[in-house]
């Protein structure tokens, strides 16, 4: 990836790449959940929808049959197709799949959901392109633990988030059975940093990235070191404690 397409892609808030030391936290909080869920992916035909920067395609790639990858932004998804081209691509609008009906085994969508305005019609088109018993995965943050003190998502790029139940709800709205629900939380090593940083390795970030100008931050060499120290396997996700977990992970199902 070039240094500007980097930039570009990781500076906006909006979405997070690999290979960026400021970024590692985020990036292997998601890939964390690739991980956990890629045993619903062998050997099916995966639809991504919403693939940012293009690595969770890539990693579905290596057990799926086929996968497509979905998103809104033309620069991105041409990034996502030089970067993993055993992936095949599209630019699309979430709540117009351009994909038939009953038509593959698995919908992914992790951390998109809180940027769509009309989330119930995408979950429509999941469920309408969706085979019967084909699953639909979902990660999103916790509003509970990501938002906890607004209704606003202070997240510029997310329209609404949603808690636990709310999650639940949307997708028996939308017709899913939903199978499993869980939480992501930190493992060990990361709760020994957020006791080191006071409390809250997150906090620690933000107060870096909000108190300068995008990109620009003189990140203290000791948070950063231990930020990139992060692997994807320094996450838990498990059904305990759900309204505690700071991602909402959950696999529903087509009757």
């Amino acid at each position: 990836m070039s240094t500007s397409r980097a930039e570009a892609l990781h500076l906006t808030g909006e979405r997070t790449v690999p290979g960026v030391a400021e970024e590692n936290y985020w990036f292997r909080r998601h890939e964390a959940a690739y991980h956990a869920l890629l045993p619903w992916c062998a050997d099916a035909v995966v639809l991504e929808a919403g693939c940012g920067e293009g690595y969770g395609a890539g990693l579905i790639a290596t057990a799926a049959e086929a996968v497509l990858a979905l998103d809104y932004d033309q620069p991105t998804i041409e990034h996502a197709a030089r970067r993993y081209p055993h992936v095949r691509t599209a630019r699309a609008n979430l709540v117009h799949l351009p994909v038939r009906d009953a038509s593959v085994d698995v919908v992914v969508n992790f951390q998109v959901i809180e940027h769509l305005w009309d989330q119930g019609a995408f979950l429509a088109e999941c469920r309408r392109v969706l085979r019967p018993g084909g699953r639909l995965l979902v990660t999103t943050p916790n509003r509970l633990t990501f938002t906890p003190d607004s209704d606003t998502p202070l997240n510029p790029f997310h329209t609404r988030e949603l808690a636990p139940a709310e999650l639940h709800s949307l997708l028996r709205e939308a017709g899913f059975a939903v199978e499993l629900m869980h939480g992501l939380h930190h493992g060990p090593g990361v709760r020994a940093l957020d006791a080191r940083y006071g409390g809250s390795l997150i906090d620690a970030q933000l107060e870096v990235v909000m108190g300068h100008l995008p990109g620009r931050a003189p990140w203290p060499p000791e948070l950063l070191a231990d930020i990139a120290s992060i692997g994807a396997a320094d996450f838990e996700i498990h059904g305990a404690r759900l309204d505690e977990s700071l991602d909402l992970v959950a696999v529903a199902v087509r009757p």
